[in-house]
């Protein structure tokens, strides 16, 4: 049986039991143990996971914060625009997660990827360098994408 399914049923017997959700001490449970599984690459996955997780959760407050700001001043500090992002991500479904998390953020939407799907186009509400953009975008959500689905 493989680790994410073990976790998983270690989880649900704990939320049977006491009603509280266990997928953290299944996890700690199984990694006290995980010399019995050899190498395997579930935990350190799992945390870079829960750091693309946390990392999305910083940039959903911020850029929702930034746009509630926006909308209750009476002077608007958005500059909208289109920008185009380069991408290093080759799998269909890191594409679309990627794609997915930045319209997920207030702010901003993915509007398409280049046909070859090497260009993800996204519309930005707050785009002063579209040079700063593209880089935000790469150094994070593109790198924890790709390092938690690799």
């Amino acid at each position: 049986m493989r680790l994410l399914q073990i976790n998983l049923l270690l989880a649900g017997g704990w939320c049977a039991l006491f009603g509280t959700f266990g997928f953290l001490l299944a996890f700690a449970a199984l990694s006290l143990s995980s010399p019995m599984y050899g190498q395997t690459a579930y935990f350190k996955r799992v945390l870079l996971a829960a750091r693309l997780g946390a990392y999305f959760l910083y940039e959903l407050t911020v850029s929702g914060l930034q746009v509630a700001w926006d909308v209750i001043t009476p002077t608007h500090r958005s500059r909208p625009g289109i920008v185009a992002v380069p991408l290093d991500l080759e799998e269909p479904m890191q594409i679309t997660v990627l794609a997915n998390l930045i319209s997920l953020t207030p702010g901003s939407l993915s509007l398409d990827v280049s046909p070859d799907g090497r260009t993800l186009y996204v519309h930005e509400m707050f785009v002063d360098d579209p040079d700063e953009t593209r880089r935000r975008i790469k150094t994070g959500f593109e790198r924890l994408v790709r390092e938690a689905m690799q």
